[in-house]
């Protein structure tokens, strides 16, 4: 057993200077590669972060402002549509004014063409009594026989 503890001393004697390298090692890329690497992966998490962070506050800006468009936009479509509205009813105005005057014309023209007929059968109604008279003794002229008066012929 001596023997193996000796053994096993020298190796473990043996082994201090790769222990010694192995710990230098380890300590080197701790301090040459993992460090840095480290503060890399950070700044590019930190600048990953950042630049989620910004396309999101960039978004909400757009979003906002896409809004504001669209409330502009519905603004202007409504008082588009209001002008259009008011012209419409103007012109609606309009049109039955121009009617209504159209309208009262022609009445007083029906009233005027009334009234001339009127007066027109009045006058055909008094030719018609003042040719009959003379149409019956015509017609009774003709038709009695010539010594015999009308007047006779009543009684």
């Amino acid at each position: 057993m001596d023997q193996i503890l000796n053994q096993l001393g020298e190796l473990v004697l043996g082994s201090v200077p790769t222990m010694i390298l192995f710990i230098l090692l380890v300590a080197a890329y701790g301090m040459l590669v993992r460090r840095p690497l480290d503060r890399i992966l950070a700044e590019r998490r930190a600048r990953t972060s950042g630049a989620v962070e910004q396309a999101r506050s960039a978004i909400g800006a757009a979003e906002a402002e896409t809004k504001a468009y669209e409330d502009k936009l519905r603004a202007a479509k409504a008082e588009i549509f209001q002008a259009r509205d008011q012209k419409l009813k103007q012109w609606n105005a309009e049109r039955e004014a121009a009617l209504a005057q159209v309208r009262e014309h022609m009445q007083e023209r029906v009233r005027g063409a009334r009234q001339e007929i009127e007066q027109s059968s009045q006058q055909a109604r008094l030719q018609i009594v003042a040719q009959s008279d003379d149409l019956s003794s015509r017609i009774l002229d003709a038709v009695l026989p010539a010594g015999v008066r009308p007047t006779e012929v009543a009684q």
